[in-house]
């Protein structure tokens, strides 16, 4: 049972790990509080939908590494982890949500108990997990402690993938493109925006017959006409509509693995607006595949879009991609690099990205996006689905 929740096997967790201190040293830590529940993930292998309350990994200079959290929680622990039972220390309940008391004040605890309370603490301050009151705690049990931002630290670790996790990541690419082919096969004018969603969200978690379908750190983002102007839009309950375009951003997932991949469906004849857009878009992705290679820069590739764009008339002004890989609710992307002009992070092998040229106007919008990994011969499509504007 408990091997079938391991995806990786030890030593892979052991390299992270040992990369993780190294980066530690450099940041003059002795000790480590992870809070993201991805770079928990990563570090560890710990998988469970438990981010609701405070949990996290501490990771010492000199091999202290333990997960810490609520008591329930920790069978997950030791179904997905390799931690020995000793490095699996919960609080009890009466701490969850309390005005009172803090799970941190706990942790702060064991901290001293293992006489690790003292030094340089890095604590992921930016973070959608780590909340203020979580600081406020540790600050005031260890006050012989210097906390420090270490936001990112393990971020920037896993931007490398392992063969693993890239395989990973094309399984979710084959998840993906059995959605758009369901997309394609039920969608029609008249049907509701919740039934579109419905087959979506169950095709995703079905998968292929050899992958199964993760959930998706994002839900399934789409708008119609004038809708599709704002690009962060779930669906409602009103109907599909007969030459009218509609952006779909969509991912497929495994074993927490993504794969986004946004298209834009058009019922009926496409208007020379969608034309003219999807023409630039796909251009642009041409251009640019063989630019993801080492050696290039985040911003180059960025400058080289907003180039194109602007020669045909479109202006953008705001990024057009980010790192991806394995994520938890609310973003699949890694926070870390980002397609932008001002971005001179260097491009290694086995980077990944979703390459992300949305276009959204004043009362429309059109999205065709790829999610890519670096090669030495250029980018990789971790997915194929059609490159074009989906016309039914």
């Amino acid at each position: 049972m408990k091997d079938s929740r391991r995806r990786f096997e030890p030593a892979e967790y052991a390299a992270r790990q040992a990369k993780t201190r190294l980066a530690m040293e450099k940041q003059g830590l002795d000790l480590l509080i992870v809070s993201d529940p991805s770079n928990m993930c990563w570090l560890t292998g710990f998988d469970g939908w438990s981010f609701y309350v405070h949990q996290c990994v501490v990771m010492g200079s000199q091999g202290e590494l333990f997960w810490f959290g609520r008591g329930i929680d920790a069978p997950t622990a030791y179904l997905t982890t390799d931690l020995a039972q000793s490095e699996v220390i919960t609080y009890p309940d009466h701490y969850v949500q309390s005005p009172e008391i803090h799970p941190m004040d706990y942790l702060a605890g064991i901290v001293k108990q293992r006489r690790v309370h003292t030094g340089k603490i890095g604590v992921e301050k930016d973070n959608y997990y780590f909340s203020a009151r979580a600081m406020e705690s540790l600050t005031h049990c260890l006050p012989d402690a210097q906390f420090v931002d270490a936001t990112g630290l393990v971020n920037w670790q896993r931007a490398i993938k392992s063969p693993q996790e890239i395989i990973y990541m094309q399984r979710a690419g084959k998840v993906i493109e059995q959605v758009y082919q369901r997309i394609m096969q039920v969608a029609e004018p008249g049907m509701r925006k919740n039934e579109l969603a419905a087959e979506i969200l169950h095709a995703g978690t079905w998968g292929t017959t050899d992958y199964y379908g993760d959930y998706t750190a994002i839900v399934p983002l789409m708008g119609m006409g004038e809708e599709a102007a704002a690009c962060h839009l779930t669906w409602d309950g009103t109907r599909l509509e007969q030459n009218n375009g509609m952006f779909l951003e969509l991912a497929g997932a495994h074993n927490r693995y993504h794969c986004p991949v946004s298209r834009t469906l058009y019922f009926g004849e496409p208007s020379t607006k969608y034309r003219d857009i999807e023409k630039v878009i796909a251009e642009s992705i041409e251009i640019l595949l063989p630019l993801f290679k080492p050696g290039n820069t985040c911003g180059e590739l960025a400058q080289t879009f907003f180039t194109h764009l602007h020669n045909h008339g479109y202006e953008k002004n705001n990024r057009c991609g980010y790192s991806i890989g394995m994520s938890y609710p609310p973003d699949w992307g890694e926070r870390t690099m980002s397609l932008r002009a001002n971005d001179p992070t260097i491009l290694q092998a086995g980077m990944c990205f979703h390459f992300m040229p949305g276009m959204w106007f004043d009362d429309w919008g059109f999205e065709m996006t790829e999610s890519i990994t670096v090669t030495e011969q250029g980018g990789l499509c971790l997915a194929n689905v059609p490159r074009q504007l989906l016309v039914k």
